[in-house]
């Protein structure tokens, strides 16, 4: 069985090595063939993420069987996002396994489990924004703004007036 491993962080400050490694491993202990290794560092709310758009090209042609993935929200943490995925991979006879989660796309409790822990990741996604929304707001109260970690540079050199 050919595999493809995807791979995800969000941001260049997190490692991708974990992930691969995991996934790796699990190839290996089923005897699957590595297809190729797709590595994003981009977060799983954009819409286009490249290597994610090849994987879903290659999987258009038929070139592996199964998609390994360390965790469910390395692909999307929007439920509407991940059905549509898993419409997408059974069209094409592609199976799904998250390494670190009991997912087995193959079977109708694999496939209820899919949904829910998929509500559950854009259930979590959707609180860390209201958090992140509401520290903003706190900081705006107090006089301060979000994002700004440094403070402002004073501007230098001479300033002439004209009278």
């Amino acid at each position: 069985m050919k595999a493809a491993i995807y791979v995800r962080v969000s941001t260049d400050k997190q490692d991708l090595a974990n992930q691969r490694s995991l996934c790796q491993r699990h190839c290996e202990a089923k005897g699957w063939e590595v297809y190729h290794i797709y590595e994003d560092i981009i977060s799983g709310t954009k819409d286009s993420r490249p290597s994610f758009n090849q994987l879903l090209t290659d999987l258009r042609h038929y070139k592996f069987d199964v998609i390994v993935i360390s965790k469910l929200d390395r692909l999307a943490r929007s439920l509407q996002h991940l059905l549509s995925l898993m419409d997408e991979f059974g069209n094409k006879g592609v199976q799904l396994v998250a390494v670190t989660q009991p997912i087995d796309t193959t079977t109708p409790t694999g496939k209820l489990f899919f949904q829910i822990t998929g509500a559950f990741a854009e259930f979590e996604r959707n609180l860390i924004s209201e958090r992140t929304k509401e520290g903003l707001r706190g900081k705006k109260n107090v006089g301060k703004r979000g994002r700004d970690k440094r403070p402002r540079k004073k501007r230098g050199g001479l300033r002439l007036r004209v009278k």
